[in-house]
């Protein structure tokens, strides 16, 4: 049914979502911002410079660059303390034998260090990062590259996503959409099975027996 996966990394694969809210949410109101979870919320799934664009709209004035320091303080001593995988995820990675890809809006420095400290850097095959590619998620590149990377059209790659921005990007460049959401509800609009776990997802796919 399908000839390869591709996961995103952060909130689908790996538990930092929950590690950069906590962190985020810090460095603002050190900062003298007490922006709520609400517009942490609505940074999930964005790339840096996109989310930076955000921030300096809601907050004119803001010193992003203090705030941006001190949140990757507390991010980076968050991750070295150790990641743990998403529910499912172990399972699912060595399950089906198609090889995999990582599609990440993350830089590619952290990207590795995040696949490495969580212990599944040998399961895939590609990395593609926020640096590979000119137009990030929610444009279909950072799918349509992995694809061709396998040697694939994107309608036999699989997709795994938490948020709304990269299931947007999976669904543009042709894949199917597992969509399992982190901290941040979803309504599925481009996912084609939403679902509340990665092996429940899979299930609903056809990639593994009900």
């Amino acid at each position: 049914m399908y000839d390869a996966l591709l996961f995103d990394l952060d909130g689908t694969l790996i538990d930092t979502e929950s590690i950069a809210l906590a962190t985020g949410l810090a460095a603002f109101l050190a900062h003298g911002h007490d922006v709520g979870e609400a517009f942490m919320h609505g940074l999930v799934g964005k790339d840096e410079p996109t989310s930076a664009s955000l921030i300096r709209t809601a907050l004119p004035g803001i010193d992003l660059d203090a705030v941006h320091l001190h949140w990757r303080a507390g991010f980076n001593a968050g991750v070295d303390a150790g990641l743990a995988l998403k529910p499912g995820a172990a399972e699912l990675l060595a399950a089906t034998g198609l090889p995999l890809a990582i599609v990440t809006s993350t830089g590619r420095h952290g990207a590795h260090r995040k696949l490495g400290i969580a212990g599944i850097a040998d399961a895939f095959a590609h990395v593609v990062t926020l640096d590979d590619v000119t137009a990030p998620k929610p444009a279909p590149d950072p799918y349509l590259l992995a694809a061709s990377l396998l040697g694939l059209p994107p309608s036999r790659c699989l997709v795994f996503e938490d948020s709304e921005t990269g299931a947007e990007s999976a669904h543009r460049a042709g894949c199917i959409v597992v969509q399992v959401p982190d901290v941040v509800p979803s309504q599925g609009r481009w996912a084609h099975h939403l679902a509340p776990d990665l092996l429940t997802g899979a299930r609903m796919a056809g990639l593994l027996k009900a």
